[in-house]
This record gives structure tokens, sequence and C-alpha cells, in this order.
């Protein structure tokens, strides 16, 4: 498993990629569906204290160094 530095942050989906997982390994893995990681990862939803638990210990990181993305950054990330 790859080494994360404890002051490094990530988002989800950058960390699901360190470990070379796919969205359908890592939500096996972290007990949620595929669509349901997805939106996690797009900000779409957040996952619930239980489910952080298990991503923490699937990415090996803590709750703090992952950035979750806003509601709305699909709106935002496409503005020119």
């Amino acid at each position: 498993m790859p080494e994360i530095s404890s002051n490094m942050r990530l988002t989800l989906k950058t960390a699901r990629e360190i470990h070379g997982m796919t969205q359908e390994e890592a939500a096996k893995r972290i007990g949620v569906s595929t669509d349901t990681l997805g939106n996690y990862e797009r900000g779409k939803s957040y996952p619930d204290i239980p489910v952080l638990r298990k991503i923490e210990e699937t990415y090996g990181v803590q709750y703090s160094q992952l950035i979750f993305l806003p509601l709305d950054y699909d709106k935002t990330v496409n503005i020119q």
C-alpha cells in the first residue's frame, strides 16, 4: 500500500487512484455501490460516519486529509 504523508490532502478520487483501485473495487471494499462512491467523488452526496471509517481504512488516510468537493462543484468548475 502506498505511503501517504499525514500533511497531504487528497480528493476521494485521488486517494482511490493512488491505491490503483477502480471505482468498482473501492466501492466493494467500502461496502457501497459504485454509483454511491461516484456521487461521493463528485460531491453530489457525502458519506455518513460508518462509511467514512471504511474509506479511511480502505485508503489508509484520515478524514482530515480528505477533500470533499462542494455540492455545486460541477457548476462552478465549468464556468468560463
